[in-house]
């Protein structure tokens, strides 16, 4: 009995011991703008100094109604042609069941390709980094237990999610021509944006009060053993100003299935229109 008691107390102890370490927030990380780190290689020099403002696009005429509301009450007349953006945000992840605090950095030449470098933390320290690519039309997953590579189903899944974080750009949804809207009704349509040669949609639904978007809806491959394609749930639940930028500051990701989001993204730092061809190859923030 004795024994078993110890025991006990001792596994009490470590669930104590492990869930305080989730609870406790990693530290974000600097600001890209006013960052100092050096260039990730020789070969591809970055200069991390302040970015260049936009310049502007008229807003094209022909817009369903509720995509037109959103953009003038975002931008009014005109919106800004973004080519690239450096997003940094702490989140929490749901990883095995386990949720962890989180931060990350996605790098974006927009509408091309990206990196996703993730660290998931315990008392604010990385136990788990995640670096993840999609250049070329091609997916690379890095973890700490293996590459996940050459897969089509991860390829289309990546696509998605480089049109889908556009949301911190959306302006790229109406300045690229490879994208469209289509009409459904006052609160909702479909955005239409390449893969490859084919094509991929989003149900973007928008808020009939004040407009803004709150939902972006696609069907995307889980993995690369997924049989089938799965609902897949971007919700933006707060926009605020971030960096000087009116953004979704609050966002949440679900997968249909799940019931309740994997991931839920607070955005902390933005930087528009700066080089990051070294960074989209590096392997670190």
């Amino acid at each position: 009995m004795r024994i078993a008691l110890i025991v006990l107390g001792a596994a009490l102890l470590l669930f104590i011991i492990g869930w305080t370490g989730l609870q406790i927030r990693p530290q974000p990380f600097q600001s890209f703008a006013l960052s100092s780190q050096p260039a990730p290689t020789p070969e591809t020099p970055t200069q991390t100094g302040p970015a260049a403002q936009p310049v502007t696009a008229p807003l094209p005429t022909g817009l369903p109604a509720p995509v037109e509301r959103f953009y003038q009450g975002l931008f009014g007349a005109g919106v800004p042609l973004i080519d690239s953006a450096v997003v940094s945000s702490r989140a929490t992840m749901r990883i095995k069941g386990v949720t962890f605090p989180a931060r990350f950095r996605f790098y974006h030449e927009a509408g091309q390709g990206y990196r996703h470098y993730i660290e998931a933390t315990v008392f604010g320290l990385p136990l788990m980094k995640v670096n993840e690519t999609f250049l070329d039309g091609k997916s690379r997953l890095a973890l700490p237990f293996g590459v996940t590579e050459n897969e089509p189903k991860i390829d289309q899944a990546a696509n998605l999610a480089l049109w889908a974080e556009a949301v911190w750009f959306p302006s790229l949804w109406v300045t690229d021509p490879r994208v469209r809207w289509e009409p459904i009704d006052d609160a909702t349509a479909v955005l239409v944006v390449p893969f490859g040669e084919e094509q991929e949609r989003f149900v973007a639904r928008f808020d009939p009060q004040d407009g803004t978007l709150r939902m972006l809806e696609s069907m995307r491959y889980k993995g690369e053993a997924s049989e089938g394609k799965t609902l897949w749930l971007n919700e933006v639940r707060a926009w605020a100003d971030v960096s000087g930028h009116h953004l979704p500051v609050l966002s949440a990701l679900t997968w249909l299935d799940d019931g309740s989001p994997w991931a839920v993204f607070t955005v902390e730092d933005v930087a528009y229109n700066v080089d990051v061809a070294g960074y989209l190859k590096a392997d670190g923030p």
